[in-house]
């Protein structure tokens, strides 16, 4: 969204960082995702951006009906697009992605209509499996300048040594954290990523490791669990992308969580606790101070269990 005397400065991601808002256990819900080319510009509302083909005939709004879909299938939508000058000719695409742990899954498929969207989600177009990973950069200007002005310059790096796996994205949530990078398809969210580290964080990723200290968390697993999963990596245990799965979580108040993460050859036992904090600072560029954001803390120390005995 374009604001009044708007400076990168200023903005809701360079205040956020120097005021060093916490990254952790920040990533929203996306266990599934659909990813859908467009090449035009993106309004602030993505979707709106999706459009019936000439002379069908309905009245109500592909987005919205997209969105509703989505909504009942846990999937998160957003609209990818190519740094840089795109070839006209070539057919635009959309994947279908699967963050959930244990099932990471990214299917690719052409796209001849947006409504052809609609048929991928209902099954009808079941695409091709890919093994290639996908780098999304959210540089949705419209949505917060914050998220172009920080991600463009990420987006040039990645795509620079990386053509075929870097997209442009639309708004993926956080504003205040961009520039915000997602890594599927285990749904790898990172926040103020600046160009210099960009390959290395999906280098990283290409191993199977996480960066800690840009990490936002998993978007396939609930807040809670990336907290747990955190405190887990902070008190030095493995780095793996696909470790630290959830065995069992239980709640042991409104707002504390005892999470039992599998540790490869031990279980992990993490106890969290969530709180609203607020913060003398916009969360984004549109919005006024000041902010309230929940944030998650230790609530007793890491526990490493060499047995395999469940504790309720």
């Amino acid at each position: 969204m374009t604001v009044p005397n708007y400076r990168p400065e200023t903005g809701c991601a360079a205040t956020a960082e120097r005021r060093g808002d916490v990254l952790a256990a920040s990533a929203p819900p996306a266990e599934r995702w659909l990813l859908i080319e467009c090449r035009e510009a993106w309004p602030r509302d993505a979707l709106a951006a999706l459009r019936w083909s000439p002379g069908t005939a309905v009245r109500h709004s592909l987005g919205a009906e997209v969105a509703q879909r989505c909504a009942e299938l846990k999937c998160r939508p957003a609209l990818i697009r190519r740094y840089g000058r795109t070839d006209q000719a070539l057919p635009r695409r959309w994947a279908l992605v699967d963050s959930r742990p244990g099932q990471e899954s990214l299917r690719w498929g052409e796209l001849p209509s947006d409504e052809h969207v609609l048929d991928v989600l209902a099954g009808g177009d079941p695409g091709s499996l890919s093994n290639e990973p996908v780098y999304l950069v959210c540089t949705h200007g419209r949505h917060d300048a914050c998220c172009a002005v920080w991600g463009r310059p990420v987006t040039a790096t990645l795509a620079a040594a990386y053509p075929e796996r870097t997209w442009e994205c639309s708004h993926v949530g956080g504003d205040r954290f961009a520039a915000n990078l997602v890594l599927l398809p285990h749904g790898v969210f990172y926040g103020h990523v600046p160009p210099a580290r960009a390959a290395e964080v999906v280098s990283r990723y290409d191993e199977g490791l996480v960066v800690p200290e840009l990490l936002r968390g998993l978007g396939g697993v609930p807040p809670h669990v990336q907290a747990a999963q955190h405190f887990a990596r902070a008190a030095g245990l493995t780095l793996r992308v696909d470790s630290l799965r959830t065995i069992a979580a239980h709640q042991l108040a409104p707002d504390e969580w005892r999470v039992v993460l599998d540790g490869n050859d031990r279980e992990v036992e993490v106890v969290v606790a969530a709180e609203l904090v607020t913060i003398n600072g916009a969360m984004t560029c549109s919005s006024l101070p000041p902010g309230r954001v929940r944030q998650f803390r230790l609530v007793d120390k890491v526990v490493q269990r060499p047995d395999s005995t469940i504790r309720p």
